[in-house]
Formats: C-alpha cells, sequence, structure tokens
C-alpha cells in the first residue's frame, strides 16, 4: 500500500488532528486518511438547479393555492 511522509507539519495542526482523532475514538494515521477521503470524495454539493425544478414540479402538482397572507395565518394559528 502507498505511504505517504509529510514534512515540516506544524505543530497546531498535529495537534488539530490528535485532537480530532481522539474524538472519533481513531489512530492519528487513520485519522489523516479519513480526512483526506473526505477532501477528495466527489461532491455533495446540492444541484440547486435540479432542486428548484423538483420544488416547481411539486409546487404544480399541488392543487391547493395559497397566498402569502393565508400561510402567514396558518404560521400564526399554529404558534398559539
Amino acid at each position: 500500500m502507498p505511504a505517504i511522509t509529510l514534512k515540516s507539519l506544524p505543530a497546531s495542526l498535529h495537534r488539530s488532528l490528535k485532537s480530532r482523532a481522539a474524538r472519533h475514538k481513531r489512530s492519528l494515521n487513520q485519522e489523516v486518511i479519513a480526512v483526506l477521503e473526505e477532501a477528495v470524495a466527489p461532491s455533495r454539493r446540492v444541484d440547486v438547479e435540479a432542486m428548484i425544478e423538483r420544488t416547481r414540479r411539486l409546487r404544480e402538482s399541488i392543487k391547493l393555492q395559497l397566498t402569502p397572507e393565508q400561510i402567514d395565518a396558518f404560521k400564526r394559528e399554529g404558534r398559539e
């Protein structure tokens, strides 16, 4: 298995990694691997345009049309 050697690692970064490893109950090496995997993993970003389109289709499929005033009234009733 390939290996990487890090040189000139700042002490503060080393402490942070050790602390993070302890919180996750991992060795320092396991934690560094987890951090690297997270950093290079495919993006989990939301496709905003796709979400807007899904929301638009959902809203169109709902036959009940409410005005902003009605929505505000329902919110107030729910809080009482």
